[in-house]
């Protein structure tokens, strides 16, 4: 990982300013941005096409530089469903979706690259038939492209919110409420930039949430997303009070079941 830090001499895009100083394509810069990896003045951009001003500080952190391809391995698969189209794979916790952060094998692409005959180009050679992902540490079905047609249409659904996303998760504490909704925004952590948190100003993070079942010390949780932020879930729950039973990263009260 690398930062680098500039000073703007003269007024022009965010996204046309970090291209020439840093020799990226511009959308590898709106994917920096978005990540969460790019502040002005000291404060997350929330845009690539930020107009900036003489004087403005902005700061990029480069990730370390991941292999130009991924390879196929022979990792099992449970592929739930499967046509010409699309693949619905039950991921299991413990496997990263794509390579990034130090990851650079072993991942649902590498497997899928396996077992699939095709896959969408659309993400580039390291992310191939990836539309959406979630957490290693998290297991659930995803579905993937076998082609740009069915992957432009899977985002198309996902941007439109014509397609759902439910997540359940089991929470230390008994929560209050039956049902509820945080709204925040959420960004990099200042004090540890492998984590997210909830900041004054970052990008605008909306989980509904409504519960399923108390067990003693524990809730059973349903969550309904608005926004796909990095790690949403698990910063929100942390934020009410009820982390991730297990969650290794943002449950400080216990990691396993007692």
């Amino acid at each position: 990982m690398e930062i680098l830090t500039f000073s703007v001499e003269n007024e022009m895009r965010l996204d046309v300013f970090l291209a020439e100083k840093t020799e990226k394509t511009r959308s590898a810069i709106k994917k920096l941005v978005d990540d969460g990896e790019v502040k002005v003045n000291g404060k997350p951009a929330l845009k690539a096409g930020l107009n900036l001003k003489c004087g403005d500080r902005v700061e990029i952190i480069i990730p370390t530089a991941v292999p130009l391809s991924a390879e196929a391995e022979n990792i099992p698969l449970d592929i739930v469903y499967q046509d010409g189209d699309i693949a619905v794979i039950n991921k299991p916790q413990g496997l990263t979706v794509h390579t990034g952060n130090g990851v650079h094998g072993s991942t649902l692409v590498n497997a899928l690259l396996y077992h699939l005959d095709s896959l969408s180009g659309i993400n580039g050679v390291l992310r191939p038939g990836i539309v959406h992902r979630i957490d290693k540490d998290t297991s659930g079905l995803l579905v993937v492209a076998k082609n740009d047609k069915a992957h432009l249409s899977l985002s198309e659904q996902i941007k439109d919110k014509t397609c759902g996303r439910i997540y359940v998760a089991l929470l230390d504490g008994v929560m209050k409420n039956d049902r509820g909704t945080v709204d925040t925004f959420i960004g990099r952590s200042e004090k540890n930039r492998t984590q997210m948190a909830i900041v004054r100003e970052g990008r605008r993070a909306v989980t509904h949430y409504e519960v399923i079942k108390r067990y003693g010390a524990y809730t059973l949780c349903r969550f309904k997303l608005e926004t796909g932020r990095t790690h949403q879930i698990r910063v929100h729950c942390k934020h009410l009070g009820y982390p991730i039973v297990g969650d290794p990263v943002y449950n400080t009260k216990r990691t396993n079941l007692t």
